[in-house]
């Protein structure tokens, strides 16, 4: 099984370097001072919470240079898997390299805090399957060539949409794989790499699920300028975020998605085991002045709400405030 991961920050760097370490064929991509690090001395991850630090040799490319590794060595070299690790803005950049470098019987996963990115790239890439995905890993990028965990958690769902994607692949797959086969195949792959690996029978609940957690506390930190610890005591910030998830499961439920658990004590157990000053990517890439997710992590909510008839007061005050200060 060849894998490509594109994107190398906290998602797939920590993905290619536990699936490297493993002994998997992993390629990652990426770019400028971070793939000449990787390139020239290995992919480093820092452990927090055991302070420990391993250096693991990684394959690494940029975009050009694979697709003209792949020119040359021909359709045997083509990807199995691609994982699409980037920011959600960065999301419609990958097509055309995945539709140079992916064959019929490429399973492509997007890994990303964004609800509903498969779907949206199954439009754009529709000879081949793509699922959905979604991670909880707490990491960043501390330099080049450095990445930091910060936690122990490193779980990734993913799974098709709908049963009929499965009879889709089986036809590309010319009989030598079973489409569920292969998908058992990557679950299986990443549980040899120490990642909790699960093929999702209902992969919009677990993906709506990981959604609670990443667009409330995103939200509400960006609104308040709030840290972790600001939630994970009584206060205006815990009782936002709260509310902020109620709100998602409102959307679910008008979406027709119910959950199996009470998604507010389980986002706030998640946020317990958090660093006090930790912050989302979004928040720091709004405060850096760089470009962030917040159009899938707050403004879709709203556009969402509006399609499917749910009422999310809290989010449409959020949105109005950031949309004031001209974040986009």
């Amino acid at each position: 099984m060849k894998y490509l991961i594109i994107g190398a920050g906290g998602t797939g760097g920590i993905l290619g370097a536990y699936m490297t370490k493993a002994g998997k064929n992993v390629t990652l991509i990426a770019r400028n001072a971070h793939l000449a690090a990787m390139k020239e001395h290995g992919l480093t991850v820092r452990h927090l919470w055991d302070e420990t630090v391993e250096t693991i040799p990684v394959q690494a490319e940029n975009m050009e240079s694979y697709e003209k590794k792949i020119e040359t060595a021909g359709e045997e070299e083509k990807p199995d898997v691609i994982l699409v690790c980037v920011k959600g803005y960065s999301l419609d950049s990958t097509v055309p390299f995945i539709r140079k470098i992916a064959k019929k019987s490429t399973i492509v996963i997007p890994i990303l805090n964004i609800y509903g990115t498969g779907r949206r790239l199954q439009e754009k890439l529709p000879g081949i399957l793509v699922t959905d995905g979604c991670i909880y890993v707490s990491a960043n990028i501390k330099q080049a060539g450095v990445l930091l965990q910060h936690g122990e958690i490193l779980r990734v769902f993913f799974g098709v949409r709908e049963k009929e994607d499965l009879k889709k692949l089986n036809g590309q797959l010319n009989g030598e794989y079973k489409a569920e086969r292969l998908l058992k195949k990557i679950a299986q792959d990443f549980k040899d790499s120490g990642i909790d690996g699960i093929l999702s029978d209902n992969i919009k609940r677990d993906a709506l699920t990981k959604f609670s957690y990443v667009s409330p506390i995103g939200t509400a930190g960006l609104y308040l300028h709030a840290v972790a610890g600001d939630f994970q005591r009584e206060g205006e910030a815990r009782e936002l975020f709260k509310t902020l998830i109620r709100e998602i499961v409102t959307l679910a439920n008008a979406m027709g998605i119910t959950f199996e658990e009470d998604l507010v004590e389980r986002n706030l157990k998640i946020l317990s085991n958090l660093p006090e000053e930790a912050t989302t990517s979004m928040q720091r890439d709004v405060i850096e002045g760089k470009q962030s997710e917040i159009d899938g992590l707050v403004y879709e909510v709203v556009r969402m709400a509006e399609k499917y008839g749910a009422e999310v007061p809290a989010y449409r005050r959020a949105a109005e405030k950031f949309l004031e200060m001209e974040v986009k």
